[in-house]
């Protein structure tokens, strides 16, 4: 069988490059219609110096919605840090941010956080207000949950000198809810949730990334508008799950020598991948 990123499928579709790879830049960036809000509501909360929690199930655009908010803030007057391994004890955890500032990491945890707390005084003396944006949240170690709330402490409690966005799996709900991170929780006023994809979002980014490597017109019906219905059907909304399942089905339709790709192929698709009609193995 011809593999699903092989020169003869780009050829035989009349496509450029592969339509569905998650390597794709910020400026290429497409941001499903029904996500708009949510970035607004994201962005808004931020500027507002606000701290958010935002949730979602695995491959619902998460990571998505934080490059959109990149991208959009982009005034001087803030400064974005991004730290994605949640999987630190409180030490590695200030030593990370730490470097992700640019300033000297120190020997002990009080050193750490003296360093990264005196870091986010000093910008806001300088009129910029940092944003942490702590994605797989739902991992962090709780002795890091425990001090979390203890960073955003400014002045007695009487400045908003730092914005938190932890974002994780739903999971992240329930630990925050347990008695002892309520007082992190009560900071976190900006609550969100990333659903998955709608109908319309999934045919939508089909003809969008298709579009982009693409000749013009020759992608406009390669994927059956049945067969796209099937896509999100089968993959729950799922955005991570769409990106499989169109390589697959489009790998399918090249094998059975298919000018596009029709309902039939996704099913043989899915039946060939071992997925259930929830896209899952």
């Amino acid at each position: 069988m011809t593999t699903p990123l092989s020169p003869e499928i780009l050829h035989r579709f009349a496509l450029t490059n592969w339509p569905f790879s998650k390597e794709i830049g910020d400026d290429e960036l497409w941001l499903p219609p029904s996500k708009a809000p949510l970035v607004d509501a994201l962005c808004e909360a931020i500027r507002a110096r606000q701290s958010v929690l935002l949730t979602g199930e695995p491959g619902v655009g998460k990571t998505c919605v934080l490059r959109a908010v990149r991208a959009r803030l982009t005034q001087p007057d803030l400064r974005l840090t991004y730290c994605h391994n949640a999987t630190l004890g409180r030490r590695d955890f200030y030593r990370q941010l730490c470097v992700a500032l640019g300033i000297d990491a120190k020997a002990t945890a009080a050193a750490l956080f003296h360093a990264v707390s005196t870091h986010v005084e000093t910008l806001g003396n300088d009129r910029v207000h940092p944003v942490f944006l702590l994605d797989e949240a739902h991992l962090l170690h709780q002795d890091t949950l425990d001090h979390l709330h203890i960073l955003m402490n400014y002045e007695w409690d009487s400045k908003a000198l730092l914005s938190l966005v932890l974002v994780g799996l739903p999971d992240l709900d329930d630990r925050l809810a347990l008695r002892r991170n309520r007082s992190l929780l009560s900071r976190l006023l900006v609550r969100l949730r990333v659903e998955p994809l709608t109908p319309e979002d999934t045919a939508a980014y089909i003809r969008v990334r298709l579009a982009r490597v693409g000749q013009p017109g020759a992608t406009k019906a390669l994927f059956a508008e049945d067969a796209t219905a099937l896509l999100f059907e089968a993959a729950m909304g799922n955005l991570r799950d769409i990106d499989r399942l169109a390589t697959w089905a489009l790998a399918e339709a090249a094998q059975l020598d298919r000018p596009r790709v029709e309902r039939d192929v996704v099913t043989r698709a899915i039946a060939r991948h071992g997925y259930d009609a929830g896209g899952r193995r």
